[in-house]
Order: structure tokens, then C-alpha cells, then sequence
């Protein structure tokens, strides 16, 4: 599943090809159809992300909800368009680009009300201005839940995914079967700062890195990471490998109903 920083890059996307423009919105796939028919030919009017959740502004008060969920995929094109296959839930197109929609867990036209039990459900997304990191520590703080399973309760973070949890807690040192309870005021700020900062970078280049600049194939001399989701990490799906910084095995073990992976003696706090 997608990682909040992607869910924003395609907000950017979306507002950047269609924002203030005249949109054919169309359904090959006929699922969205009549949603579809009323709001083709008007302009988007604007698009934001929370979380995983992408939102896709018109008429002022509709909103097409998008959630990739397990399956879903983007894709973006110059116009003209090709002809769309059965498989295309929506497709937004203009004379300069098109967007293809498939595979979505949630396509749905909502209203303003809708929209915002969407956001009152989730917790802080780290790429909004309005996120308040207190309001996501004062639940932290109160649960003997592992750290690493609340990282991935989007109703405490929104947005955060496997790469980011697994990432985020190696970077500090934290044992991923810490308690909530036990972490301290000073390490969720700290926690958080490096979220906000590495999925800034996440939507800048459009792939997740972690590692320092001490720690790259070009620095310390090693091989770069070979992986469908690119960029170089330091323990996530790197089970049984040596961990770049102690030399010890990168541990797995599933938690959350996700693949935890760590290493043991840097993450003993």
C-alpha cells in the first residue's frame, strides 16, 4: 500500500495538470459513471491528501475521495489520451494530460460533511500544516501498545506506512516492541521532526530515503539497494542482511499484521 508521501505527490500532480481548468471526467470501467456525468466539463478547484486519503475539489463543495488501498495505481500521460481500457475507474483529462485511475479501494463522490468525518477519523498526517503532533503523543502515551504497531494506526499518524515505521525507529535507536507508555516527550519529538523531514523528501524525489549521507553505497563503499520500491534503507526488507552501521543481522517478525524489521543492537532503547 502507498505511503502518505505518495498519496501528497499525487495531490501535487493532480493540482498541477487540472487545478482552475475545464476537466472531462469520464468511467470506462462504469463504476463511477454517474458520479462521473456531474462533474465533467467543470474545473477541478483544488487537491490535498491526509494520510493515504486523496481529495479532488469541485463545485466548492464535492469531493472525489480517492484511497489506493492494496491495489490501486496512478497513471499519468500526456494528451492526447489513449483510449482507456475496461479496467479505468476514472479518468480526468485536458488538453495537455490525463490521469488514469484503477484499482481503488474507495472512489466515491462525498460532501463537505463526508469529507470531514474522513479527516476527524485520522490521526496527524506529518505533511499537513494543521498536524498537531501532541494530540497523536497524548494516545502514544497512554497505550502499552508496541510503538511499532501504533506507528501504523492511521487514527494516531496518518500516512505513515511499513518503510516509514521500520525506518523511523531504527534512526532512533527505539526497540520497535517498546510500549507507547514508555516513550518519552524528547523522542516523540524527535520521532516526529524526522517523519516530517523524510516525507518531505519522500514527496520531493518521489521514493523513500533514509539513510544519512554517511551511510550511502557511495560513502561507505557498498553495493546500492536493488528493490522494487527503491531507495537506500537501513533495515526495511533487508532481513538477514548485515545492518550497515553494526554489522549484526537485520531481524524480521511479523507485528501489526505488517513485516517488523529491525536490528537488535542498534534498537535496544
Amino acid at each position: 500500500m502507498p505511503e502518505g508521501h505518495t498519496i501528497h505527490r499525487l495531490a501535487q500532480d493532480y493540482g498541477a495538470l487540472f487545478t482552475g481548468r475545464p476537466v472531462r471526467v469520464g468511467s470506462p470501467q462504469g463504476k463511477f459513471s454517474d458520479a462521473a456525468a456531474l462533474l465533467d466539463g467543470t474545473p477541478m478547484d483544488t487537491a490535498e491528501a491526509h494520510g493515504k486519503h486523496l481529495f479532488l475539489g469541485f463545485h466548492e463543495t464535492d469531493w472525489v475521495h480517492i484511497h489506493l488501498g492494496l491495489f490501486g495505481k496512478v497513471t499519468i500521460g500526456d494528451a492526447p489520451a489513449p483510449p482507456p481500457t475496461d479496467t479505468v475507474r476514472l479518468r480526468l483529462v485536458n488538453d495537455t494530460a490525463y490521469v488514469d485511475l484503477r484499482g481503488p479501494t474507495t472512489c466515491a463522490l462525498i460532501t463537505d460533511a463526508e469529507k470531514d468525518a474522513v479527516h476527524a477519523r485520522l490521526g496527524p498526517d506529518p505533511l499537513r500544516p494543521d498536524a498537531d503532533p501532541a494530540a497523536a503523543y497524548r494516545r502514544i502515551s497512554r497505550s502499552r501498545t508496541t510503538v511499532a504497531a501504533l506507528l501504523l494506526d492511521q487514527r494516531i499518524i496518518a500516512g505513515v506506512g511499513n518503510v516509514y515505521r521500520a525506518e523511523v525507529l531504527f534512526r532512533h535507536g527505539i526497540d520497535p516492541y517498546r510500549p507507547g507508555k514508555d516513550l518519552t516527550p524528547a523522542e516523540w519529538e524527535a520521532i516526529w521532526a524526522d517523519l516530517v523531514a523524510l516525507m518531505r523528501e519522500g514527496v520531493r524525489n518521489n521514493r523513500i530515503d533514509t539513510v544519512h549521507p554517511e551511510h550511502t553505497p557511495e560513502a561507505m563503499g557498498r553495493p546500492p539497494r536493488v528493490d522494487d520500491h527503491g531507495g537506500e534503507v537501513y533495515v526495511y526488507r533487508r532481513a538477514h542482511l548485515p545492518c550497515h552501521l553494526c554489522g549484526g543481522e537485520i531481524r524480521t517478525a511479523d507485528l501489526a499484521a505488517r513485516n517488523l524489521f529491525w536490528c537488535p543492537a542498534c534498537q535496544s532503547r
